[in-house]
């Protein structure tokens, strides 16, 4: 009897100067960009992995409610990465229902409750097979149907996890393309949707897409940062005892500041998010021709060197068994964590993986298919990304773009993180704002 492997995931968060382009720094004295001058409200659809493995959604999603006044909100899709829910998008709007009155004293444009529920979707569960996609979800569905809307302005598709649901929709209308803008929170959200990002970036490389593999990582970064200002300050600074949302707040990481999503939302807010390469709350970008990709078709050693975040693929020879398409039939071990692999047909197999931060790694193939081989191995992954050109990358379009690679964007080993950090106590006071409202009684 043919027993294909149950797999259960587990999730842990763990230079070349672009022309005459001067990047503002932490001690930049130039004022952050303003709000785009646009006379409409962005259009954003909200993809979170929120109620999964990883709290820092509903930080993120708290921040997006108490600023919804400054978006048309079309869509919520819940794509999680273990037990999360769409009911976990609804009961945080259960708690902006409770705060709107006092938020609505202070600025007009702050959607219903009700209208925030109406655009609440379930999305993919399960992470994409080897192809990339897989059947439509409601969540697919909801992101080409407003994608086909008649509108002037973009759809800004904001992904704060797995790619499954946009590859999907992508998949079922690659007409949707050229209606979208898309801004994902990579790095560790790559490895877990490795199969869907592999399938956009091979077959749909003409998307206009931000890959924040790095970048995001300024939004947490506090060195220096004054106490107040501080993530595990700011609590007490600014949010303390402040309505509904600020009680909820403490209770995702003890209200230490994370919310590595939230750099996607910022991105429309201020600045132009027309151009990747200008100054934004949400990081500065460069455009990148290819993605990095390595193919190894036996075990890789530490011989083997990566650009850190490329995609790394092993294919090998196994029994040639009747095992069904897109099933999970052997798995990849690296750090204590497991990957799906597929088998393709005629005895061949293939699992892929991304990195997501500078590592040297070993790994470990194995599964209950009679005679397969068993395998180990390892890997080095190295800064920056994408690296060098190589024949097996992953060649982009003219409108793909990730985290600025000059020496003086980096944090540590984060690249692009500066970018963001920079204008960490303007966004900060200016949110610590609207977390005043909150303390406000309402207006009568």
């Amino acid at each position: 009897m043919l027993i294909c492997i149950p797999l259960v995931r587990h999730r842990w968060i763990g230079f070349v100067a672009a022309g005459a382009m001067l990047l503002c720094l932490t001690q930049c004295t130039t004022p952050a960009p303003d709000q785009t001058t646009d006379t409409a409200k962005p259009r954003i659809l909200i993809s979170t992995d929120i109620g999964g493995t990883d709290p820092d959604d509903f930080q993120s999603m708290i921040h997006f409610l108490m600023y919804a006044d400054r978006f048309q909100t079309e869509g919520l899709l819940s794509s999680p990465y273990g037990p999360g829910r769409k009911e976990a998008i609804l009961a945080m709007i259960d708690l902006y229902a409770q705060d709107l009155p006092r938020l609505q004293a202070h600025a007009d444009g702050f959607p219903a409750p009700d209208s925030l529920r109406s655009v609440t979707k379930q999305g993919a569960v399960d992470a994409a097979p080897y192809p990339g996609w897989s059947v439509p979800t409601e969540g697919s569905e909801w992101i080409v149907r407003c994608a086909r809307k008649t509108s002037d302005q973009p759809l800004w598709v904001l992904v704060w996890g797995g790619l499954e649901d946009l590859a999907q929709a992508v998949h079922d209308a690659p007409d949707i393309k050229e209606h979208i803008r898309v801004y994902w929170i990579g790095g560790p959200n790559k490895k877990w949707s490795v199969n869907s990002y592999a399938y956009l970036a091979e077959h749909h490389p003409d998307l206009w897409f931000i890959e924040a593999n790095a970048t995001y990582r300024g939004w947490f970064m506090d060195e220096g940062a004054p106490t107040e200002l501080s993530n595990d300050g700011y609590y007490d600074h600014a949010i303390r005892a402040r309505g509904h949302l600020g009680r909820n707040f403490k209770q995702h990481y003890g209200g230490s500041v994370k919310m590595g999503d939230t750099p996607s939302l910022a991105y429309v807010m201020h600045g132009d998010p027309h151009d990747p390469t200008g100054e934004s709350w949400g990081g500065s970008f460069t455009p990148i021709t290819h993605s990095a990709r390595r193919i190894f078709d036996r075990p890789s050693t530490e011989r083997d060197t990566v650009p850190v975040y490329a995609t790394l693929e092993w294919r090998f020879p196994g029994p040639d068994l009747p095992v069904p398409p897109d099933s999970a039939c052997f798995t990849l071990e690296v750090n204590q964590q497991t990957w799906p692999g597929y088998a393709l047909g005629g005895g061949q197999y293939a699992v892929r993986y991304s990195s997501k931060q500078e590592e040297t790694s070993t790994y470990r193939i194995s599964s209950n298919l009679p005679g397969f081989p068993t395998q180990t191995g390892a890997y080095v992954s190295q800064n920056p990304w994408p690296g060098a050109v190589h024949a097996q990358d992953y060649p982009l379009g003219n409108q793909w773009y990730s985290d600025r690679t000059e020496p003086e964007a980096f944090m540590a080993k984060q690249q692009g993180a500066r970018t963001v950090a920079q204008w960490r106590t303007e966004f900060l006071e200016d949110w610590a704002t609207r977390w005043q409202w909150l303390a406000d009684a309402p207006e009568e």
